[in-house]
């Protein structure tokens, strides 16, 4: 039962992995005056600020996600701990939540040091599959 329950919380973090890209783009997006929807690329292309980081955020979560959720799927094929493979999901969920937030904000120091962060935990999931 326990194996089951830590899956579906699995399932659940890859799926808001996989939704943060929609997130930073409703952040670029948002309220913007003069949005183009028929060409919303080459309109990004010219935002500046908080939207233009949103949208390199973007991106990023874009680039992010299948090492992300193929790395879960690895360590769970591996027979990683469960327990352990949980908080690893979830540590990455949260450093890419957070990098968001130093992206969109302007913290760049920051924002490299949770991308690290992030990053290592995603190679560790590897790390797993392997042992």
């Amino acid at each position: 039962m326990r194996f089951e329950t830590q899956l579906d919380t699995l399932v659940f973090a890859i799926l808001i992995a996989g939704l943060m890209p929609m997130i930073c783009a409703v952040i670029a997006k948002w309220g913007a005056q003069g949005y183009d929807n028929h060409n919303p690329r080459v309109w990004l292309e010219h935002q500046e600020g908080f939207r233009a980081r949103a949208n390199a955020a973007q991106q990023n979560c874009l680039e992010a996600f299948p090492f992300f959720a193929v790395g879960v799927m690895l360590a769970s094929l591996g027979g990683a701990d469960g327990d352990l493979l949980e908080m690893v999901g979830w540590f990455f969920v949260v450093m890419r939540a957070a990098y968001i937030s130093c992206y969109v904000t302007d913290k760049a120091t920051l924002r490299s040091v949770v991308w690290a962060l992030g990053y290592a935990a995603v190679i560790y999931l590897y790390v797993l599959a392997l042992y």
